[in-house]
């Protein structure tokens, strides 16, 4: 009975009462998920299947009735057949219910045993509950009585088509670097760790850890980079993935910060070496019926639209998880973006770990000092204004281009996007993944100290490189129309700007790593 009604919990508000609805949330076994992949993908080398589909929101109902509808056809079950956890389920429960690690197959007449055979071979259950007819009708049976007897394009095509009413938000207006306040004593290094022992920075190694995310070995990009990347079997291939968003963006401005998280991600899949090709969009938002709500989800269509386009990077699969409210207060604007690219080499590939010492750390991208709605304006500055950093695709296009092409021609030791926090965290982040220090170079511009190592502009790779490279690749940069610097030198086992006290890498990590396994063990 797991996970009946699982599909309108997910757009409902939560209340006081909320633990009442627990049954309807799915309960998962990723094992048997394995088992059922590996029988589906050995029934496919057959020629048993005419057509499969897993089983998602609402369970047989949405099944059987999309697949029926896509082929033209009807459909009749008889639920008895269906198997089951449970005793006493009535067919309105084994309709709706969700339960995982289920596939429903349209298998060729006579090839049942085949097919069982396969799937009792993996330990897992299999039952013809049904059959195909000419009828244009879903019909459900339970013990020879009639159930349900329904037109099938009425249940796949007639969902209601809305035009309520919304409201676009207006975006601020940016902020200039200096009206953010600078640390207390000009201490970068101090700022940075509390940046990063700061419950929305700090490691989640505590949580993926736990988890074998190794299994088969496959996993060549472990966790803690931009992006995973996995084997393609048989192949010099890798699949890379990486999910992303910044909802405080979003909720400022829903356009710019939907273009943020897409080209975020795209950028996550660049940095390893992938090709990005496409994203699935989880679109979190509040009650739409408010007209506020409404208008942060067309704004952000809009803008993922915009960033999609732009990049050839189009949407092939989502979700909507719509009333995101708790007492009628509503979740910020959540577009989550997955993004999935490819390797076609996993010879050439990158991540974030700093190699040896000696080697110079090059900053890719232009520098604005944006600290309008960032990470630093929030935790230190304690404000949360302005405009969202803006995206520029057509130098996002050149800079992946640049990156993928010096990855794939080992120009390059790592590679790391700039993202939540900026310079000085992506600098950190490399560091304590390689065990180096980084031995950060004066700043010679024009911006305010705190907003160039802060600031989070987008469009940014910091690159580790060897001293006999670099002067190529800051050409390569300029002859792409891209700016780029040496920011700094790696080595020893502290980060040091000049002027301060050097932050150990033990004492920086020892931040990092505290804050969630004290949270949970509270």
């Amino acid at each position: 009975r797991d996970g009946i009604h699982g599909a309108t919990m997910a757009s409902a508000e939560f209340d006081d009462k909320s633990d009442e609805k627990r049954p309807t949330v799915q309960v998962g076994d990723p094992f048997t998920e394995k088992l059922l992949i590996e029988a589906c993908l050995e029934l496919m080398a057959t020629d048993c299947i005419i057509a499969i589909q897993d089983m998602g929101a609402a369970g047989l109902t949405s099944s059987t009735s999309e697949m029926a509808d896509k082929g033209g056809v009807g459909i009749e079950i008889e639920m008895e057949k269906v198997p089951q956890r449970e005793t006493g389920m009535t067919a309105y429960e084994m309709m709706l219910s969700e339960s995982q690690e289920r596939m429903l197959m349209i298998l060729k007449p006579g090839s049942e045993p085949q097919a069982q055979a396969i799937f009792k071979k993996w330990g897992l259950d299999f039952a013809v509950i049904g059959v195909t007819t000419d009828t244009g009708r879903m019909i459900i049976k339970h013990h020879g009585k009639i159930e349900a007897d329904l037109p099938v394009d009425k249940l796949a095509n007639s969902a209601p088509l809305y035009e309520r009413p919304y409201v676009e938000t207006v975006p601020p207006k940016p902020i200039l670097p200096q009206w953010v306040k600078a640390p207390d004593g000009n201490a970068m290094l101090s700022a940075l760790q509390t940046l990063m022992s700061h419950p929305q920075m700090c490691s989640r190694r505590w949580i993926w850890e736990q988890y074998d995310h190794m299994v088969m070995g496959d996993t060549i990009g472990r966790p803690g980079g931009d992006a995973g990347v996995v084997r393609v079997h048989g192949t010099k291939k890798g699949i890379a993935v990486t999910c992303d968003v910044t909802p405080r963006y979003v909720a400022a401005d829903p356009d710019m910060g939907t273009r943020q998280a897409v080209v975020e991600t795209w950028r996550n899949l660049t940095a390893v070496g992938a090709d990005p090709l496409a994203i699935t969009d989880n679109m979190n938002f509040g009650n739409p019926e408010r007209p506020e709500i409404m208008g942060q989800f067309v704004g952000s269509v809009k803008g993922m639209r915009a960033a999609c386009i732009a990049l050839t990077y189009p949407v092939v699969s989502g979700n909507v998880s719509l009333y995101n409210e708790t007492k009628g207060v509503g979740i910020p604007p959540t577009p989550a973006i997955g993004g999935v690219g490819l390797i076609p080499d996993t010879a050439y590939i990158a991540d974030i770990r700093i190699k040896a010492p000696g080697n110079l750390l090059v900053l890719l991208g232009a520098e604005q000092g944006w600290l309008g709605q960032s990470i630093y304006q929030q935790i230190i500055a304690g404000t949360l204004e302005g405009a969202p950093p803006p995206v520029n695709f057509t130098e996002e296009l050149a800079a992946g281009t640049l990156v993928r092409s010096l990855i794939r021609q080992k120009k390059v030791e790592a590679v790391h996007d700039c993202a939540d926090g900026g310079l000085l965290v992506a600098v950190a982040e490399m560091a304590l993944a390689g065990g180096i220090g980084v031995e950060l170079h004066a700043y010679e511009g024009k911006l305010p100290a705190h907003s160039m190592w802060f600031g989070e502009d987008q469009g940014r790779y910091l690159l580790e490189v060897a001293p006999s490279a670099a002067d190529d690749i800051l050409a390569r940069a300029r002859a792409a129309g891209l700016q780029a610097r040496i920011i700094g030198r790696t080595g020893g086992d502290a980060l040091t700007i000049m002027g301060e006290p050097p932050l150990p890498l033990a004492k920086l990590r020892a931040a990092h790593e505290a804050w969630l396994p004290k949270f949970m063990g509270a």
